[in-house]
């Protein structure tokens, strides 16, 4: 079975794929997009969790990833860490965005003790620039002094700038889907032009 494309088709079943050239999204990186893609809208549905669990089941046979644990990425890809850790009876973390400015200034909240100098598997809803993930690396091995990452999300966009800051972290990443599977299944009439943003995501917006 394909996870790839029945991801992607899956996502745009499901309205987690948006559209807007006139008025684009925003990330949080600052890049100004025509597509967004929500894919916190498919734990909502138990059909599309049970295809994206197969997948990450898939994907981690298939990449033979060896790890102790799970860390989900705060704050999508908690739900998917945790239904993961459940499917396959593994330990769990997440890992905040930026530490608690109270009580023990944690970032990954989890047995820090339990998992101390362990192999963890970062779990994503999507990569964009690869902030997020670098992020929650760097978190890991801080706190819990990881001795390996890897990162697996559901989807990713495929930029070179994400590839280049993963190697600069040495950080090994994959995903379910991607931005080429999703434009291949896809009949939106806007195609082209998102192309176009595909090509120099940095800078689209500056060229219309």
């Amino acid at each position: 079975m394909s996870y790839s494309i029945e991801i992607a088709k899956s996502l745009l079943d499901k309205g987690a794929v948006k559209v807007s050239l006139d008025d684009p999204f925003t990330w949080t990186s600052g890049i100004k997009s025509p597509i967004y893609c929500d894919n916190r809208l498919m734990i909502s549905h138990v059909d599309a969790r049970k295809l994206i669990l197969d997948g990450f089941v898939d994907k981690i046979e298939e990449l033979n990833l060896q790890f102790d644990y799970l860390a989900g990425t705060a704050t999508a890809g908690i739900p998917w860490a945790a239904f993961l850790a459940e499917r396959l009876g593994v330990p769990m973390v997440y890992v905040r965005s930026a530490p608690k400015a109270h009580g023990a200034g944690k970032q990954c909240e989890g047995d820090a003790k339990f998992l101390f100098r362990k192999r963890a598997l970062v779990i994503e809803d999507l990569i964009s620039t690869g902030g997020s993930s670098i992020n929650t690396a760097e978190a890991l091995r801080k706190e819990l002094e990881a001795e390996e990452i890897f990162v697996l999300s559901i989807f990713q966009y495929g930029f070179p700038v994400a590839k280049q800051k993963f190697l600069q972290a040495d950080l090994g990443f994959d995903s379910l889907s991607s931005f080429e599977t999703l434009l291949l299944v896809t009949d939106l009439a806007e195609k082209e032009k998102i192309l176009q943003f595909a090509e120099d995501p940095q800078n689209w917006f500056d060229n219309l």
